[in-house]
């Protein structure tokens, strides 16, 4: 039962860090261009899967496509993700020049990832939830005694601090990458 827990909190924490990539840092990187898909033939296809994505500086990613016939398509479908990032278009690759942030927008940048954050733990908490109260069920059932039943919710809440505590370091981290760049 616990290994359960353990799996479905690890998945709250990477959803949380896939969010987290997904923040744009005044720094290029490429995890911001993750859900952008592009129609490749008819077919939405991960830009990722269309062409190279380079980071030749600091403050630029470059996407070089295979097939130099969908640059459009793909110059398009990054407009359309509103990813906050006009894409440049010099025929033969496109440029994502990233401006510097500005203090506000770091602010705003900050409490979204206290959001995501507080967001994470509800996901945890739930999951604990869950987890005592099968506990709970099955010692209705007879299957499980007090003592075992008061056991599994101290190991339960145990794991769940090792998680909320992993949560507050990411997000921490995060919120400094921010303040910092």
């Amino acid at each position: 039962m616990y290994e359960e827990v353990k799996v479905k909190m690890d998945k709250a924490i990477a959803a949380l860090e896939s969010d987290y990539a997904a923040i744009r840092a005044g720094r290029a990187n490429p995890a911001i261009l993750d859900k952008v898909m592009v129609d490749y033939y008819g077919t939405a296809t991960p830009i990722g899967q269309v062409g190279t994505i380079s980071v030749p500086d600091a403050r630029q990613l470059m996407i070089q496509p295979w097939d130099a016939s969908i640059l459009h398509d793909i110059e398009k479908a990054i407009v359309e993700a509103d990813i906050g990032i006009a894409p440049n278009n010099d025929g033969k690759a496109i440029r994502l020049n990233f401006p510097p942030l500005t203090e506000e927008r770091r602010r705003e940048l900050a409490k979204a990832i206290s959001k995501r954050a507080e967001e994470g733990k509800v996901v945890i908490r739930g999951v604990r939830r869950d987890a005592i109260e099968g506990f709970k069920a099955q010692k209705k059932q007879g299957e499980i005694t007090e003592d075992d039943l008061k056991t599994c919710e101290k190991d339960i809440q145990d794991i769940t601090d090792k998680y909320i505590k992993d949560i507050d370091a990411i997000s921490a981290k995060k919120e400094k990458e921010i303040m910092e760049v």
